[in-house]
């Protein structure tokens, strides 16, 4: 089917294109984009109404699939960690997801499989295996690779296939026990918390280990003023360091905490007001890569409890876009900036095809109204459990419609 998607605000975070203009897809790719782009005489004819059409988001970092929260949030393409109830250790694992997502013609999955066997952090997975049957990257999730030997072999094992290492940044023994960020906040709710030292000394330690080996490694979950330095100075040095960061983060400090919202416990936790204002300045100067949503539903029946023994985690795949346009609007984060993080720079980590509107690139992509007011009310999310501390919140820009593959799944009302 051949669709051609008029009046729109064409940008390519790839080649840094801003303008108006057509862009045709034929089949499962793009076939013309740009000012000059014409709309074949039998193309289905989309009026975007000036809308922004850019390519579809790259989620690096989700627990669930969520297919129909992930295309309502503009997601197109969904990295999927091992922590599944099958943890996703080996290549039979690896080809069923990867089997299941090409039968399924919804949002595109890519597993990430594990960084040790288990996840148990004293022996390196076989990740030549798991590559081969299409694992994009390997990580042991929320457990760091603690051992710094496995860690140096893990690093020169992964040189050989060019794969990438996802490090948890916490340092395991200081965030033994912890549940909230070291601070006055946890210290007047009586809360036990871990000090921002502990995502530093990780960093430091593995970009070492990296500088070493001469081997990509990425830090998921920026939370801290001293771990965006960290990595600042890191790639001064030309290590081959990159990292993301949630825009939980961005937008609350630890007074999200107050009352015991067990809602805004998340890992790493909500830091202090100096720590979210670092992290909007390294969103803005490229020191942070890649934003992900961190997309992790759970039960009412697991987070309405006790803050120690309630479950981290929020869901993040409809909030992700408004939330983050939040600091463009106010001026802290360039619109191309933004979105190079959700589309280009995730697809060029991770070796996909996919994040950017090159003629013959898959034809994933989301348009969407960067201005249009809404309130996020959680009753309405799509997603398969709602626990997130934004309920009510006013924001603005949402999608309008999320195509994969050159169909339209997703058309806001």
């Amino acid at each position: 089917m051949t669709t051609a998607y008029i009046n729109a605000r064409l940008i390519d975070p790839k080649t840094g294109y801003d303008g108006k203009g057509i862009l045709v897809t034929d089949g499962e790719n793009i076939a013309a984009f740009g000012p000059d782009a014409v709309a074949p005489a039998n193309a289905t004819v989309v009026d975007c109404g000036g809308r922004i059409l850019c390519p579809g988001f790259i989620d690096m970092r989700a627990h669930r699939v969520d297919a129909e929260s992930a295309l309502k949030g503009g997601i197109t393409t969904v990295i999927l960690q091992p922590d599944q109830t099958t943890v996703i250790d080996t290549d039979a694992v690896v080809e069923r997801i990867r089997r299941r997502s090409e039968d399924s013609e919804t949002v595109n999955v890519f597993p990430m499989g594990t960084a040790t066997r288990g996840m148990q952090g004293s022996q390196i997975a076989e990740i030549g295996q798991m590559q081969q049957s299409g694992a994009v990257g390997f990580t042991d999730c929320r457990t760091p690779v603690s051992d710094s030997q496995v860690m140096r072999r893990l690093l020169e094992y992964s040189g050989y296939f060019g794969a990438l290492i996802v490090q948890f940044a916490e340092d395991k023994s200081l965030a033994n026990g912890a549940v909230a960020h070291e601070g006055e906040i946890a210290t007047r709710l009586g809360l036990t918390g871990v000090p921002a030292a502990a995502e530093v000394i990780q960093i430091e330690r593995d970009a070492r280990l990296a500088e070493l080996t001469g081997a990509r490694i990425h830090f998921a979950l920026i939370s801290s003023r001293d771990g965006v330095e960290a990595i600042k100075l890191a790639k001064k040095r030309g290590i081959k360091v990159t990292c993301s960061t949630a825009p939980h983060y961005l937008h609350l400090n630890d007074n999200a905490l107050e009352g015991y919202r067990t809602f805004a416990k998340v890992r790493p936790p909500l830091r202090s007001e100096q720590d979210r204002l670092a992290l909007i300045a390294g969103m803005a100067d490229g020191t942070i890569d890649t934003l992900v949503s961190d997309h992790d539903p759970k039960s009412a029946d697991v987070k309405r409890l006790p803050f120690g023994q309630a479950a981290e985690g929020l869901v993040g795949f409809e909030t992700m876009l408004p939330l983050a346009l939040a600091h463009v609007h106010a001026g802290k984060v360039e619109l191309m900036t933004l979105l190079r993080s959700l589309t280009s720079k995730p697809a060029d980590l991770l070796g996909l095809p996919s994040g950017s509107l090159e003629v013959g690139a898959p034809a994933d992509l989301v348009i969407f109204d960067p201005d249009k007011p809404w309130r996020i009310v959680q009753d309405d999310l799509l997603s398969s459990a709602k626990n997130m501390p934004f309920d009510t919140l006013p924001v603005q820009g949402q999608v309008w419609q999320t195509v994969v593959a050159g169909k339209s799944l997703y058309s806001a009302a």
